[in-house]
């Protein structure tokens, strides 16, 4: 890596501290290590990886740098089977078809050799830009924010392409010749780690596992997000939501789960817990049967007055 990819000052953002400040103006509270690996992955132009839990909010890391930097943030949803056209580009054929057909009706092809048409029908007013070559011919001022979304979905082949992808930010189209990003992307991929990704695409990026929130920054976090919900219920939601992450569940809430509860309860009308309204609305925090049941037969009332002491 070149010295002149390196940067102390990444956009305007001289420490770890300040970006940390600048991120939670933005509605984004980050710990100390998470701000710190995004300031050096802004500092040294390499890509961010951010593994974890579902729901502890490694997208919306993605989404705060962006309002952050007011750029343009360009999402690639992962999943099985995703292949490079899916991710890079496609060509419109159905517009193919009909600029043939209207040479045609104006004997155009009659004049035209068959090279001279077929540079035509595989120009860029053709081409169907996909996440990933959006983000490379970007022509804004600021680079747009490239959100690689559960990476961990996708299958090994796709990695081997991302990864050569990242290497020069640069792709290949056989029909128009190489495209280099003239300001490259600030990438941010992400995993829930359903599966290992590979230690080659890992060796490429800053690397951070981000954790649930301590029970402090999350009441932090929904006194931020939902203002409206009022700090002793913010409180109160936050430690029943921690303790039903120590249950064991097969989906622990995350904290946009700890959100939209503590929102629900407000709109109820509800400024504290209270064991109906935890019953009732339950499907706010939790989304499977098997944990919902697992809760109950728990002890509800007993999890209320635990929240409600934690909380205090």
């Amino acid at each position: 890596m070149s010295l002149a990819s390196i940067t102390h000052e990444p956009f305007g953002v001289a420490s770890p501290a300040e970006l940390q400040a600048k991120l939670a103006d933005h509605e984004y509270l980050a710990d100390e290590t998470l701000s710190t690996t995004i300031f050096l992955s802004l500092a040294l132009a390499r890509p961010l990886f951010l593994e974890g839990e579902a729901g502890v909010g490694k997208t919306e890391v993605a989404k705060a740098l962006a309002r952050w930097l007011d750029t343009e943030l360009i999402r690639l949803q992962c999943y099985e089977g995703i292949d490079v056209s899916q991710a890079l580009y496609e060509w419109n054929y159905s517009k193919q078809l009909l600029h043939l057909r209207a040479s045609e009706a104006v004997g155009e092809g009659s004049r035209q050799n068959v090279e001279e048409l077929e540079n035509e029908l595989y120009g860029e007013r053709f081409l169907l830009k996909r996440p990933i070559l959006r983000a490379l011919t970007s022509q804004g001022g600021k680079p747009p924010v490239l959100l690689i979304d559960e990476l961990d979905r996708a299958d090994d082949e796709f990695e081997a392409f991302l990864l050569e992808v990242l290497s020069e930010y640069s792709v290949t189209i056989p029909e128009i010749g190489p495209i280099r990003a003239k300001v490259p992307p600030i990438v941010v991929i992400t995993s829930n780690r359903t599966r290992d990704v590979h230690d080659a695409l890992k060796r490429r990026c800053l690397y951070c596992w981000v954790e649930h929130p301590t029970f402090e920054r999350e009441v932090d976090i929904v006194n931020l997000r939902a203002p409206e919900v009022g700090d002793a219920l913010a409180r109160q939601v936050s430690a029943l939501v921690e303790n039903l992450r120590s249950m064991g569940l097969f989906k622990p809430p995350g904290v946009a789960e700890t959100i939209d509860w503590a929102q629900s309860l407000a709109i109820l009308g509800s400024r504290e817990l209270n064991e109906q309204l935890v019953e009732e609305t339950l499907g706010s925090v939790l989304k499977y049967r098997e944990d919902s049941e697992r809760v109950r037969a728990s002890s509800i009332s007993d999890l209320v007055r635990s929240a409600v002491q934690r909380a205090k």
